[in-house]
């Protein structure tokens, strides 16, 4: 079951980066990111308010559970990782063609893969290494491919946004690893549902914050701002990818390191997007790329199981 609800996260999660790509076309990067962050929450407000007030919620898989300070201090924690990786994933991305970032985006698993051999002290077997391989060659080639839309990887700061989002993404998926284990397996054990909860609520404050002190003094100098259903799509379509992420991550017998390896499957669909409706470049190298890193997600998965 938790597979099924990792493959299906994956497509929400193509999805979700295809109207973000759409909402940041000529748009204020922070502005979108803030409405992005204050739709999530209000999405999640009423579990919230329901589940501490009634018990009409009490049993179910949308029940949110209530905690102290000693709980709260880490999913603030997460909450900043995950803002950050999304503002330089947002501007990368308001950038950069959607077929250039969708695959760097899917070398996530692979950062996760090293970042728990280096702190978690797991070993790489043979199938694992030749999957990290595999990935670090289709970076080298998707290199090559943007070089012909006039990206150079070694000079474009959008580039290392890019792979800055990625980076801080993959620290993300080893600390929810750390935070929904269970103590006899080195985690915290927190509920799924409070950590979705709150960290939005957390994230919405601070790009409040980010947006009256950094955009808002500067708004009729920088980008101008203006309103995009797509908007809203992009908070309902990341609220149910991560939702049934941690659904998934809470069944029995998930494994964190295959469910993050699937959600990246969502590059398959986010390419399809920047081929059909955005009408990208160069797609006949990008596909032998794509077709690399996800041959090299194919071996990690293979190596972990």
């Amino acid at each position: 079951m938790w597979l099924i609800l990792a493959f299906l996260s994956a497509a929400l999660l193509g999805c979700y980066d295809s109207f973000k790509k759409e909402a940041l076309a000529s748009n204020a990067v922070i502005p979108v990111l803030f409405l992005n962050t204050l739709f999530c929450s209000l999405i999640f407000l009423p579990l919230i308010g329901l589940s501490a007030w009634t018990h009409r919620l009490d049993s179910s898989i949308f029940y949110v559970s209530t905690a102290g300070w000693e709980v709260h201090r880490y999913i603030v924690l997460k909450s900043l990782i995950v803002l950050s990786s999304w503002l330089f994933g947002y501007f990368g991305m308001k950038h950069l063609p959607l077929t250039i970032v969708g695959p760097i985006n899917a070398t996530r698993p692979v950062m996760v893969l090293l970042g728990a051999m280096l702190f978690f002290g797991e070993q790489l077997n043979v199938w694992q290494w030749i999957g990290v391989l595999l990935a670090v060659l289709s970076f080298f080639m998707l290199s090559r491919s943007g070089r012909k839309e006039g990206i150079d990887f070694k000079h474009d700061r959008w580039i290392y946004f890019i792979v800055l989002a990625a980076l801080l993404g993959a620290v993300s998926g080893l600390y929810d690893k750390y935070l929904m284990a269970d103590p006899a397996d080195g985690g915290i054990g927190l509920d799924r549902m409070i950590v979705q909860s709150w960290y939005n609520l957390y994230q919405s404050g601070m790009m409040l914050a980010v947006l009256l002190l950094m955009w808002w003094p500067h708004r009729r100098h920088s980008t101008p701002f203006h309103w995009h259903w797509s908007i809203i799509f992009v908070s309902i379509f990341l609220s149910a990818a991560d939702f049934i992420y941690f659904y998934a991550l809470s069944l029995p017998g998930a494994m964190i390191s295959i469910v993050s390896m699937i959600r990246r499957g969502s590059v398959i669909v986010s390419f399809l997007f920047g081929a059909l409706f955005f009408h990208e470049k160069n797609l006949k190298s990008k596909v032998v790329d794509l077709a690399l890193v996800l041959l090299g997600m194919v071996f990690l998965y293979i190596g972990s199981k």
